[in-house]
């Protein structure tokens, strides 16, 4: 009888070792995915507008749930970025992650792993009952698919970084062009209310623009009209024709803002051409709105320096101009509609994150993305940075906030924000668009002629 009792005291004391080991084995002998996964590892992240202080949060954050994570961010000039991207993917030196214009995306589409559907992480979480401890768990987890980033994101994001049927990169926000206005010239011209439509700004454009005797400006009433000295000229122009009907691109791809349509009445009407007409009257001496020549200096610091009365700009040129000019009495307002145009059209300039296709990291890379684009996280970096958000469920409280009164303008249009596609070369159609421009402004081609070529070059870059 005793023998037989130890016999199963012995049988119970191997049953209690067995279960001790089984629970105990993946902290003693972690399988050889745990050990791969847990490894500290280090992710590289380029960009250009971003210091290291405003992304510290996002990394910080990341690393907490992600103890074995860390993001080195790096922050390059525009002018070098691109030629540092691409020797740096030659020499297989490239970073895990990296920002681009989401114009850029087809560009570098050969360059960028698209997003997987699932990727697996470590976690670091507080496990336990009555002990609490933190624990490091293995999890497989859903990326953002495509309906869910139509669902969160305002329209223009799914069609610039969705291509062919997969995800490219994603924004942690998103900027729209606005007009900024000097509140000292308007009051001096008595204008009371900055202009709402196009037929309001030429007529507020008149009535503040000074020309001497020699016809040189003396002072300007809007800075539009050129190309090469006003930042962003394209993209005031394009949205012109857009708001106006013109079609940028067809289904197909190919680029179209050229294309006329038949009205109702049988008249051929050129919406693309119309605009671009419009748009270079500014700077014709002939037309009563002349207020601009390429003679000029930059549009951004004639601003600041008070010589003209208004800007069209972005929220970062919000920072520049306050800290050039402190004492600059301006404020900022929607972008000029058509007149009475049952819709409103707005323009929308902003980068996007991706990963590159040679990352050893991948995962861990779209798990930074997928974690920077979460509401509550990304609401801190919008406020940190503060720029105009490209969550749909972020909006309302942009819009709200009291602290950013400027941020609420750049908000209240991001859902009626509008893009093109620029081709495989984004830097060279934005080239020809800025020549398009200057072969009018000097009568070396009509509208026509230099909407027809500006058509034809953008297309050999498709």
């Amino acid at each position: 009888m005793k023998i037989k009792i130890k016999f199963i005291i012995i049988i119970v004391i191997i049953l209690i070792l067995g279960l001790l080991f089984l629970a105990l084995k993946p902290k003693i002998f972690p399988s050889k995915q745990y050990l791969e996964i847990t490894k500290p590892i280090t992710l590289n992240w380029w960009g250009v507008w971003e210091t290291n202080d405003d992304v510290a949060d996002l990394i910080n954050g990341f690393k907490t749930l992600h103890p074995n994570i860390t993001i080195n961010y790096r922050k390059f000039r525009f002018e070098d970025y691109e030629n540092e991207l691409l020797e740096a993917f030659a020499e297989d030196r490239g970073p895990d992650l990296y920002s681009l214009p989401a114009s850029w995306l087809s560009k570098y589409q050969t360059k960028i792993l698209p997003q997987p559907p699932t990727i697996t992480l470590p976690y670091q979480e507080l496990k336990g009952a009555l002990k609490k401890e933190l624990v490091t768990t293995i999890k497989k987890v859903p990326t953002l698919t495509i309906n869910q980033v139509n669902e969160q994101f305002v329209d223009v994001v799914s069609k610039d970084v969705v291509i062919n049927k997969q995800i490219y990169g994603l924004p942690f926000n998103l900027d729209t062009l606005v007009l900024f206005y000097n509140r000292d010239l308007f009051n001096n011209f008595n204008i009371a209310l900055p202009p709402k439509n196009w037929s309001e700004f030429a007529d507020d454009v008149q009535k503040v623009t000074l020309i001497d005797q020699n016809n040189e400006i003396v002072q300007a009433g809007a800075a539009i009209g050129t190309a090469k000295n006003i930042p962003r000229a394209n993209d005031i122009l394009a949205v012109l024709m857009i708001q106006n009907g013109a079609l940028m691109t067809a289904d197909s791809g190919g680029i179209t803002f050229n294309q006329a349509i038949i009205e109702s009445n049988g008249q051929v009407y050129n919406p693309g051409a119309v605009a671009l007409e419009f748009y270079t009257d500014f700077a014709n001496p002939s037309k009563v709105v002349y207020t601009w020549n390429d003679q000029q200096g930059d549009a951004l610091e004639e601003f600041i320096k008070g010589k003209v009365a208004m800007f069209f700009g972005y929220s970062y040129h919000l920072p520049l101009i306050k800290s050039k000019a402190p004492k600059l009495n301006f404020s900022v307002t929607n972008f000029p509609q058509i007149e009475n145009s049952p819709v409103n059209y707005n323009y929308a300039n902003y980068w996007v994150v991706t990963v590159a296709k040679k990352s050893t990291y991948s995962d861990e890379a779209w798990g930074f993305i997928n974690y920077a684009i979460q509401k509550d996280v990304n609401k801190k970096f919008l406020e940190k940075i503060k720029r105009p958000t490209a969550l749909k469920n972020l909006i309302d409280e942009q819009l709200a906030n009291e602290e950013i009164p400027e941020l609420k303008i750049f908000a209240s249009q991001v859902l009626t924000a509008k893009s093109w596609y620029h081709g495989r070369n984004p830097l060279l159609a934005e080239k020809y668009f800025s020549e398009m421009i200057d072969n009018v402004v000097s009568g070396t081609k009509t509208p026509i002629e230099a909407i027809n070529l500006a058509v034809q070059q953008i297309n050999t870059t498709l």
